[in-house]
């Protein structure tokens, strides 16, 4: 009973932008005395950020014995186009999404709560860091929580980010519903839907762990400009450093 208390309590933070935004909870930041380093002392329920062992983003090293070869099952997507419900959070741009779209893992299907931008990235691929990293939220009936991350570098302008970015609320708090345009979130994922695994935990306050990670091999494009426009919106840099891998293992 305990547990699914808490897996109802999860849910209902990640809707509200709390697991990701730290309301709810003390202020944080990416800069100065609320940045990243100081997370896990700004309260106790943020101790994770500190003690946490299996903690994300990561360096994805495909060389390192860390990261191992073995065969993944692929992505059952099963997304549907949503209109656009787009909240400036002071963090992050997160995009609310409609109910009914699915991801299906392990046997297991996952719904789709929303997704969100940093930049630059949080995850780097071999050392390198990319110009924006979107996040796909999803959450299965008991609460557990899987992420899919895709990267983003510099090239054409991506039609899919322009009706989000177009909608954009400029200040933080803000938030805008637009029942009359709609996107569909498979449209900012790769067409080539490789990816790595790992366990880790949330990227933000409370940096809570047991999260599935799914990293997109392939990027997708973004004009220089629409990062230029979230990077702007979010006043600087909206990622957390990399955390040590441990003892974890990278599946590719």
């Amino acid at each position: 009973m305990k547990k699914m208390f808490l897996a109802v309590v999860g849910i209902a933070m990640l809707m509200s932008g709390a697991a990701y935004a730290g309301s709810g909870g003390a202020h944080w930041g990416y800069t100065g005395d609320e940045g990243p380093s100081h997370w896990g002392d700004l309260a106790p329920e943020y101790k994770m950020c500190k003690e946490g062992k299996n903690q994300s983003p990561v360096n994805i090293v495909t060389e390192d014995t860390s990261c191992v070869d073995a065969v993944l099952e692929e992505l059952k997507l099963s997304y549907k186009p949503s209109a656009l419900d787009v909240v400036n959070n002071g963090h992050t741009i997160k995009v609310n999404y409609a109910k009914g779209s699915t991801m299906e893992m392990g046997g297991t299907t996952f719904n789709l709560l929303q997704y969100h931008f940093h930049s630059p990235s949080e995850n780097n691929i071999d050392s390198k860091s990319y110009p924006m990293e979107v996040h796909l939220v999803h959450a299965d009936a008991d609460g557990n929580l899987a992420v899919i991350g895709t990267m983003y570098v510099e090239g054409k302008a991506n039609a899919a980010i322009d009706a989000v970015w177009a909608k954009m609320p400029a200040k933080a708090g803000e938030k805008v519903s637009a029942s009359d345009v709609s996107v569909n979130v498979m449209d900012i994922l790769p067409a080539n839907k490789e990816y790595y695994r790992f366990d880790g935990s949330l990227t933000t306050p409370p940096c809570s762990e047991g999260v599935r990670w799914m990293v997109m091999k392939n990027p997708v494009e973004v004009s220089k400009e629409q990062v230029k426009k979230f990077h702007s919106t979010m006043h600087g840099d909206t990622n957390r450093p990399v955390q040590p891998l441990n003892a974890r293992v990278i599946i590719q």
